[in-house]
């Protein structure tokens, strides 16, 4: 065997140990969720055959040709028996596409499927596509979601300045995606949610209504609307449902994760809530719930984060970032929560219908004063003095 063959050899051995490795829940959590030891999704896990040549003629070396640099913001879907996760994978070249990597029990042995999704372009071509939700609708498709991004031609001097509208496609595979025309809005939209029925006959989106690229502006939380026509999709009027605050885990924006879980008790929501810090913007997620009657009524909306990086999450590409679009409820109750940190590497936090109910319905709200907050805590500190008695 040849010195080539026999690095390739370990390659290869290498990088299935790391497909291979089983993960296990961390201890002491926090009651609500269990957060698991691995990340399940990194750069590394992502095919052989996407990085390297393996002709010996070509690549004496064995180098990596095409370098990838992050797996992030996945959406999620339970799939012919299989945890599958719609991946933001972005490479060295800072362009991001979308595969779909599966899974057996939605916790570790993810392995991605042969080739990257080839998502057809709109009229105008995307520059970048990326944090796609995953929404099977009652209309019989899988939706997809996404952020299309675009150089703003009005600056062309600023190779910084871009424009996001929301990219539209749907699937009855995974594997073969029709392009639908972006969702035309008065404003950027970066965070856009399809919700998974129909309201009054029409397609319901939740959106992140924003002036810049960047800056949310005018925004002012997390939209709805509704629309007739999904293959001509046009907001013309959206309705804030949950609003931004001061001197909240909000401030700056807040945007709807995955598509809300449909529960007995409601709509379980998962958002992105971001404040500016001395060290930068830090992203955490929340939760929420709304009227089973009524998806725009908010109903419970515990205060503070429901999730944060910790620990080694915290440190990647973009530091203090917990970001999650992707979700998935079991039959059984469980829930697989998709999340991504540092804008690097996907992990999975696991909990139930029943707990994330409890969490929404029983936690304090934010008071938005420190007065209320200690009071929230003298409220319950009293109620364990009553116990102990």
């Amino acid at each position: 065997m040849s010195n080539f063959e026999e690095k390739k050899k370990a390659l290869r051995a290498h990088h299935e140990a790391l497909l291979t490795q089983k993960n296990e829940p961390m201890e002491w959590g926090n009651g609500i969720y269990d957060k698991w030891k691995n990340p399940i999704l990194t750069a590394e896990h992502t095919p052989l055959e996407w990085r390297y040549d393996f002709n010996e003629q070509d690549n004496p070396y064995l180098m990596q040709r095409i370098m990838m640099n992050a797996t992030l913001n996945s959406g999620a879907i339970k799939w012919q028996g299989k945890y599958c996760l719609v991946v933001r994978v972005e490479g060295a070249d800072r362009k991001s596409f979308f595969a779909v990597a599966e899974s057996p029990n939605g916790v570790d042995n993810f392995r991605f499927w042969d080739e990257p999704i080839t998502m057809p372009d709109d009229v105008v071509p995307a520059t970048n596509i990326y944090d796609m939700r995953i929404t099977q609708h009652e209309d019989g498709w899988i939706y997809g979601v996404f952020c299309a991004e675009r150089h703003d031609d009005s600056q062309p001097g600023n190779l910084s300045a871009a424009t996001a509208t929301a990219g539209i496609a749907r699937t009855k595979d995974l594997k073969t995606w029709y392009r639908l025309p972006d969702l035309k809005t008065k404003s950027q939209q970066r965070n856009v949610v399809l919700h998974p029925e129909f309201v009054d006959g029409k397609y319901a989106f939740y959106t992140r209504p924003q002036d810049g690229f960047i800056d949310t502006g005018s925004g002012g939380g997390i939209g709805w609307a509704l629309v007739g026509d999904i293959t001509h999709a046009e907001i013309k009027e959206e309705t804030i449902i949950n609003a931004r605050h001061y001197h909240t885990i909000t401030e700056v924006k807040n945007g709807e994760g995955p598509h809300p879980i449909k529960t007995v008790k409601g709509w379980l929501h998962l958002a992105h809530g971001v404040r500016a810090t001395a060290d930068g913007l830090r992203y955490v997620l929340y939760m929420y719930m709304t009227a089973l009657d009524d998806p725009t009524k908010v109903i419970a909306k515990p205060g503070g984060y429901f999730l944060v990086p910790e620990a080694n999450e915290y440190v990647g590409d973009v530091m203090n970032v917990a970001f999650a679009n992707g979700w998935i409820a079991d039959d059984d109750g469980r829930v697989f929560i998709y999340y991504a940190s540092a804008d690097t590497r996907m992990h999975v936090a696991t909990s139930t219908i029943n707990k994330l109910i409890d969490y929404c319905m029983n936690t304090p709200e934010d008071g938005l004063y420190t007065a209320a907050s200690v009071e929230a805590i003298k409220k319950l500190i009293r109620k364990n003095e009553k116990l102990r008695k």
